[in-house]
């Protein structure tokens, strides 16, 4: 009986390569599958790196790296020149290949002898607008960081006066003639200004972030996703942009308890023995799940919408 005509021919990988990646330079070697060294390990200057690759590397390559800042750019690069990409998860591949020895050199052979085993503890791989849904949030996150300590900073100069502010909202437009009129020193009144500055500037940045977020509901690949969100209890359209970035593709996760374990709230579990108690809460996983749990309520993640799929 003939295979289904939309079932992928399997690639055969004759080379097994393991890139390295550091901030400005990376290390690649490789081993055939007799395990013989076939690329010896070298180091690879980014700015050379793609040259390197489309004139080394083969579509009958399987190819690993560790999943680090750059390395969705070396991703989209392999994908077209070889025959399987696959990106380790960082921490469990030291659990694995953990050694006495540590050479940029013999950590690339370490990795690609893994991938010839079939070792490697993978980490899924999002797609390029689910990156780029991420780094807003994220920048997002470092806008409202930086709002709260400025405003941090403003709420510590009142503790220090014992100054009674007015009642409403500290530092809203409205207020500012109050901080004004404070009787401070010359530099205290340079810090309070160019605070209230700080935060002004913010609000501009964040409110343009989150019309961007909001932007993006309604394109074609989230509008579908965000009704069952924000018919949860305590979930606005932002927290469930946010939940959907840390979530990515809803049908990798076999379960919901396969979700809970993905976002660190499964309790953690010590059964050895006649021993067997349960702990807290693991917090291994996307923090951003933990917090829209937060937000949400307790049984926003435990027993989460069926997303659309």
């Amino acid at each position: 009986m003939s295979a289904p005509l939309n079932t992928p021919t399997p690639i055969v990988c004759d080379r097994y390569i393991a890139i390295d990646l550091h901030k400005h330079s990376l290390s690649v070697g490789g081993i055939n599958a007799q395990q013989q060294v076939v690329l010896i390990p070298r180091k690879i200057t980014l700015d050379r790196w793609l040259d390197w690759a489309q004139a080394n590397l083969r579509p009958t390559d399987a190819v690993v790296i560790e999943a680090t800042t750059n390395a969705w750019h070396i991703y989209d690069q392999l994908v077209p020149l070889v025959g399987r990409v696959v990106v380790a998860h960082p921490p469990k591949v030291k659990q694995i290949a953990a050694a006495l020895l540590k050479t940029d050199k013999h950590d690339v052979l370490i990795l690609a002898q893994l991938l010839r085993a079939d070792l490697i503890p993978e980490v899924w791989v999002p797609p390029p607008h689910l990156r780029d849904l991420r780094a807003l949030i994220s920048h997002r996150q470092r806008l409202l960081r930086a709002r709260t300590m400025g405003r941090n900073r403003l709420h510590s100069l009142i503790h220090r006066y014992n100054l009674t502010p007015p009642p409403g909202e500290l530092f809203a437009a409205k207020q500012r003639q109050w901080w004004v009129s404070l009787d401070l020193t010359l530099t205290e009144r340079l810090r309070v200004d160019q605070d209230l500055a700080t935060l002004d500037h913010l609000a501009q940045h964040i409110a343009t972030v989150e019309a961007e977020l909001h932007r993006l509901s309604t394109s074609a690949v989230w509008a579908e996703q965000v009704p069952y969100l924000v018919q949860l209890p305590g979930i606005g359209l932002i927290t469930a942009m946010i939940l959907l970035s840390a979530i990515g593709d809803v049908t990798r996760f076999e379960d919901a308890q396969h979700l809970v374990g993905y976002a660190g709230l499964g309790a953690g579990v010590h059964s050895s023995g006649k021993t067997h108690r349960t702990g807290r809460i693991t917090k291994e996983g996307r923090r951003e799940l933990r917090w829209g749990k937060r937000r949400g309520g307790t049984n926003s993640i435990a027993h989460p919408p069926v997303l659309a799929r």
